[in-house]
């Protein structure tokens, strides 16, 4: 049996080991659909009201960043964007009710994405050190590592952001003690996970997902040190770091 160079492994949540943006999408034409009620009149197209909505949702996130409230208050904001378009009275009741809904995209039982365990257990069987490293809020990303029982494999190896920046990671590094040549960055955010990680120094694997969150996809603008590569499912995630440390010796 082969053994493998131990290598430091941080995960990304959302999107790469559970699913997050398919609840967005359900709770957006949830958005959509009244919006498209209450402006029936004015006859505005779905793909406008989104536009506007995505605009709002990613300066928040820029400004903010991984803030629970700033979803729901960019349907608001949309709202009142078109109601002073229009001319079209603004009403409490509708506020509150899209207030709600954004909050409702929370509550959601949260699902792996296939081949999640296996991922897991094979890298930690080949002895590698897992941590996951999150955008978000700790009470709204807690439930999910619990729900999940993924503390099994990250223990209290676990970093909760709300803005996830090169110099958040790079922090990360540093203040750990990481071998930037040994150590990788796994997600599906170019802009969160892939770049910060290149930018750092170390490995990087972008999950790309066919259905991306806008404020994700960016250009990318830094050279690999290492290892850098994109696959298209999360099972894959064992094989690349295996190939890559073949080809070191």
């Amino acid at each position: 049996m082969t053994v493998m160079p131990r290598q430091t492994i941080l995960f990304d949540l959302d999107d790469t080991l559970v699913h997050c943006n398919k609840y967005f999408d359900i709770v957006i034409q949830q958005f959509l659909d009244s919006m498209m009620t209450w402006f029936a009149p004015w006859k505005l197209p779905a793909e406008d009201i989104r536009a506007v909505q995505v605009r709002i949702d990613i300066a928040g996130v820029q400004d903010n960043g991984f803030h629970s409230e700033h979803f729901p208050r960019s349907f608001i904001q949309t709202y009142e964007h078109f109601c002073t378009l229009t001319g079209r009275a603004p009403a409490a009741d509708e506020s509150e009710l899209l207030w709600k809904l954004g909050m409702s995209v929370y509550e959601f039982e949260i699902e792996p994405y296939p081949g999640m365990i296996d991922t897991l257990d094979r890298l930690r069987d080949d002895g590698h050190e897992l941590f996951l490293y999150t955008g978000g809020e700790p009470v709204i990303q807690g439930r999910k590592i619990e729900q999940m029982k993924l503390s099994d494999y990250f223990g209290d190896r676990i970093f909760i952001r709300r803005h996830k920046t090169a110099d958040a990671l790079s922090s990360i590094v540093q203040e750990q003690g990481f071998r930037t040549e040994s150590t990788w960055m796994i997600g599906n955010s170019l802009r969160t996970d892939v770049i910060p990680a290149l930018l750092s120094g170390l490995n990087a694997i972008y999950l790309k997902q066919a259905n991306e969150w806008a404020f994700n996809i960016v250009d990318i603008d830094a050279e690999p040190n290492g290892a850098f590569e994109t696959i298209q499912q999360l099972t894959d995630v064992p094989r690349v770091i295996r190939n890559w440390i073949l080809t070191l010796r």
